[in-house]
């Protein structure tokens, strides 16, 4: 048996990456892969690179890890801001040396392989890290895309296990031709919300760090269709939300606190 963690979204928030981290070690899983968004955020940006730099994983980038190395500070949002002050050279480099996306094509029982085409990794969709892949902004909040969507969204992919981040979302989709798509979730950030075009709010009402686990078995010659775990992982969310608001950010203390973008008590 193969057992894969599969993590995204951390957004500097290092004590969620840590508890995942020992999470992981706990269940003897050694083989991580890691989707993206890693610093970005009013948390500890410097200090998660740091740690995750120091980690024998494999990682692509996200789009604000993207824009981080490669787009003018002077259009930075307000989280990308906060982390690249507090960036250095070294950091930035490793950021701008992440692929968009790689295909693990070792993964390997005995001598069958796990597909012809590996198992893809992508933070939004293969080549646009902005778009959902799993969820359709819809009415001001995330829906499930329907099968139709998503197929047109993966373009020619041809492999039969996909993991993709970006919507914070944990999800499990399962396309009728075989396709199995995952999302872990998010690591560090249980909502948030969007401007612009389409204004819409991701939540998942609960504050725990989440990550998934994929396991593939020699039960098939051809081992396509992982079993997947979803986890949660309690922390310290209560004082990552107080760094968060000691910064100047009141939605992502709430976020961080509730698992909401919006206030919802009453």
């Amino acid at each position: 048996m193969i057992r894969i963690a599969v993590i995204a979204d951390v957004h500097g928030n290092l004590p969620a990456l840590e508890a995942v981290a020992a999470d992981m070690v706990a269940r003897g899983i050694s083989r991580v892969v890691n989707l993206g968004d890693h610093v970005s955020g009013p948390l500890w940006p410097r200090e998660t690179a740091d740690f995750l730099m120091h980690q024998p994983w494999t990682a692509i980038a996200g789009n604000h890890d993207r824009q981080l190395a490669f787009d003018d500070p002077a259009g930075h949002g307000r989280s990308d801001k906060y982390a690249y002050e507090r960036l250095t050279p070294e950091h930035l480099r490793w950021l701008s040396a992440l692929p968009a996306s790689i295909t693990l094509d070792d993964v390997s029982l005995d001598d069958a392989s796990l597909d012809e085409a590996g198992m893809l990794l992508c933070h939004g969709i293969p080549g646009d890290d902005l778009e959902y892949l799993l969820e359709t902004p819809e009415h001001g909040r995330l829906r499930l895309a329907r099968a139709g969507e998503i197929r047109a969204r993966l373009g020619r992919v041809t492999a039969r296990v996909v993991a993709c981040g970006h919507s914070h979302n944990p999800r499990l989709v399962h396309l009728s031709d075989g396709i199995a798509i995952v999302n872990p979730g998010s690591v560090g950030l249980q909502a948030y919300t969007v401007d612009g075009a389409q204004p819409h709010v991701s939540e998942t009402g609960s504050p725990l760090a989440r990550y998934a686990i994929l396991e593939f078995t020699d039960a098939l010659p051809r081992v396509t269709d992982p079993r997947v775990t979803f986890v949660a992982v309690k922390y310290d969310h209560v004082r990552v939300a107080q760094q968060a608001a000691s910064n100047g950010r009141p939605d992502w203390a709430l976020a961080l606190r509730t698992g909401y973008a919006q206030n919802t008590s009453g």
